[in-house]
């Protein structure tokens, strides 16, 4: 039996992350995505069977992805603050990367009921959410509950991102003044969730 080029797999996969992920064409067929890699469409078909099939393994690989980097920032030993300092730059770094990831994990969650949680993934959610509880027992922050603070500095990141095209039209903003407006809402989201 042959073996499989897991280069040109990987290929594949890389190049349907950047068509869903970084240029937002959710509706990309498998010739889109093979033009883009520079294969036939029956490499793809070889290696994943299916649009479907090859979406799945996309959004898991993208889950894992998200989990893995979350991770690192929510069990990492840093003083609470610079935690979500770290998170938010990890989290603005990444959406500005791969603007349609989040759009793209909800719309496949809504579409095909794809699953989000994991025990690993929910284990540093866990974490952070007591590490939230100390931080208001403390008055680092106000007295909210811990679900509606992480709530809340992932609104606050994200939303801008998310729906970046609208305020660049809206208000007018070229990538520039957009990415200089995003570094500036940094320090502001900070200076909104701490006391």
């Amino acid at each position: 039996m042959a073996t499989r080029d897991t280069g040109t797999e990987q290929l594949i996969k890389d190049t349907a992350k950047q068509i869903f992920f970084a240029e937002g064409r959710f509706n990309a067929t498998t010739q889109d995505i093979a033009d883009a890699a520079g294969v036939a469409r029956t490499v793809i078909n070889y290696y994943f069977r299916s649009k479907d099939i090859l979406f799945q393994q996309v959004f898991k690989e993208a889950m894992a992805d998200t989990a893995a980097k979350m991770d690192e920032v929510l069990f990492s030993i840093l003083p609470f603050k610079k935690k979500v300092i770290a998170f938010i730059d990890m989290f603005t770094s990444e959406l500005t990367k791969y603007p349609y990831r989040e759009s793209f994990l909800i719309s496949e969650i809504n579409a095909h009921g794809f699953s989000l949680a994991t025990k690993h993934s929910s284990q540093g959610v866990q974490q952070f959410l007591k590490e939230v509880k100390q931080a208001a027992d403390n008055g680092e922050i106000k007295k909210v509950l811990p679900i509606n603070f992480m709530i809340n500095m992932l609104s606050l990141v994200a939303y801008p991102l998310l729906t970046r095209r609208l305020f660049e039209q809206m208000l007018e903003l070229d990538n520039i003044n957009f990415e200089k407006l995003m570094q500036d809402r940094k320090k502001m989201i900070v200076e909104i969730l701490f006391n």
